[in-house]
Order: structure tokens, then sequence, then C-alpha cells
């Protein structure tokens, strides 16, 4: 049989956000650089999922790290508090395991006493096992201006810090706009998971980050109650509730010790700087950054793809 490699290497390729030769490729359909196909493709033989798993599911840089977070305290609220949650000495990201890197060799590469597992797959792609157990998915969007400007940022400081340029905004938006992006078409990766998550409701969670923004304590609860973790009115009377939502906030977390000096995956060709992964999770802030023109493109684009579907971002 032909290795991940080989296959990999026959697949359309476009280039990627960066100066260097790190390459997208498009594989069932999204263009994503060659690491993570390698696990998507490994993950999607190996992986075996439970009923208990609780799968975190986004494109890159919609809120990633913060709903891990929301997740991950609510699920060990029991085991710890606000004061000893892993959160305060651990990147979200290492509290909970990435699908396509650390279990895509091995479902049992994790804590039993963890059921979260994260992932960017498409939801067409994900591994057999997970669509079809009954395990839960909590997917979170974002508008897609302040996800593209996000996303740059992202790309834009781990450029940086590996000492290799990123190519220039309006470059960037051009291939954003094709949907060459790692996991794109962003619309696409959106669409997936909302019509799953009509189809499925009592199986797939479907949040918007803006309105995650506004009223946090209300998504929490609705978020405990889905994954099935759902706060005692003991619990609500007592702030647990506000008690997750102030130790997960932006603030909070980017201020945090490990994640101003800390790295993620120290020691692996993947290692990034925490703080990488703090920008400033404001909602409109791709205003600071698109002109008006590029913004029209990108809202007809939305409207376009969203067309028919029920949803708008």
């Amino acid at each position: 049989m032909a290795s991940f490699k080989e296959i990999i290497s026959t697949l359309p390729r476009r280039k990627g956000w960066t100066d260097s030769n790190n390459d997208l490729f498009l594989y069932q359909g999204f263009w994503c650089y060659s690491f993570f196909i390698e696990g998507v493709m490994s993950a999607q033989q190996n992986f075996q999922s439970q009923p208990s798993d609780i799968v975190i599911c986004s494109a890159p840089k919609t809120g990633t790290t913060w709903l891990k977070s929301l997740t991950f305290a609510i699920v060990t609220r029991t085991t710890f508090d606000d004061s000893t949650s892993p959160l305060l000495a651990n990147l979200s990201h290492d509290c909970v395991p990435f699908l396509e890197v650390d279990l895509a060799q091995s479902s049992t590469n994790r804590d039993p006493k963890n059921p979260l597992l994260a992932t960017h797959v498409p939801y067409s792609s994900l591994p057999r096992s997970i669509i079809d157990s009954s395990c839960k998915i909590v997917y979170i969007c974002r508008n897609p201006k302040d996800s593209f400007v996000s996303f740059y940022h992202f790309i834009a400081r781990l450029s940086a810090s590996k000492d290799m340029k990123p190519v220039a905004l309006e470059e960037a938006f051009e291939l954003y706009c094709q949907g060459v992006s790692n996991y794109g078409p962003y619309w696409d990766h959106v669409l997936g998971f909302w019509k799953a998550s009509l189809d499925r409701p009592d199986k797939i969670l479907f949040l918007k980050y803006e309105e995650m923004i506004e009223d946090t304590v209300l998504y929490v609860k609705k978020l405990a109650d889905f994954i099935g973790y759902p706060f005692s009115s003991e619990e609500i009377k007592k702030g647990s509730v506000d008690k997750i939502v102030s130790m997960c906030s932006f603030e909070n977390l980017s201020n945090l010790e490990v994640n101003k000096s800390g790295k993620h995956r120290e020691g692996t060709p993947g290692v990034i700087e925490n703080k990488i992964y703090f920008r400033k999770g404001k909602v409109g802030d791709w205003e600071n950054y698109l002109t008006p023109e590029m913004a029209a493109q990108l809202d007809s684009i939305t409207l376009q793809k969203l067309n028919g579907s029920g949803l708008t971002l």
C-alpha cells in the first residue's frame, strides 16, 4: 500500500501563507499542510471513539483555545477548582489532546479520566467511529472576517518565531477568499457541521463565538447540559459557573505566566510559544486590518456560500 507521504505527494497543491516551501495540499475537499493530513489519514484508519467522548471541533482561530478551556473546566470541576485547575499551569491545548497529532496513531494515548479531544478536521472527514458512535460533538464558528484576521496574525507570529516570513496580508486574503487556508475553505467547514447539527441536534452542539462572548454564562450552562455535565442549582447558587467563566476569560488566561512564557509541544518540530495563541480575542477587530472593499468582498462570498442554509455568520 502507498504510504501517506506518497499519497500526499500526488494531491493538488497551492502555496501556503508563508514564503517558505510549506505548501497546502487538497485532501478530501479541504486544504491542509501535509503534516496534518498524515495525522488525519492515520486517525481515519486507527481512531476508535468511545461513547463518552466529547469532541471539540473548529476551524483554526475561531475560538478553539477558549472553548477547550471552558469545556475542560466544566468536565474537571469536581476534581479541581479555580485555584487548582490544570488550566492555570498549562495551555488548554496541552489539557485536551489533538486528534490528528496526539491520537492519530492510537486512541489509547489518553487519560481515561479525560473524555475530551479536539480536532480541526471537517465533518465529512472525521473518523467514522466519531460519526457513528454516540459521542458528543461541540462545534464553534466565528465571523469569517475576524477569523481570517486572527489566523493571519497567528501565521505571522508563528513565522516570525521560526525566522520565516508570512505572505502579505493582501495575498493571504486572496487565498482565503479562494478557500485556500489550513483546513479551508472556511465556509465548507462551517456548513458541514451546521448541516450535521440540524440532522443530529442531540449529537452536535453548534456555537457562534460572537454569541458566546455576548452571554458566556448562558452558553457555559448550555454547554455543560449538552455534554452531560450539568450544573446543579446548588452549584449555580454558589457561583460555580461564574468562576469558570472568569477563570477561562481571555484576560485571565492570556496573563497567566504559562501563557506568557511557556511553549506548546516543546521538544518537537511543531513547537509553538503559548503566547502566540493569545492576541486580542475581540469581536470586530477585522475593522483595523481589512479595507471596506475587502470586507465587502468577504461578506459577499459568505452570503453566497451560506445562501439557503439558514445560517448567518
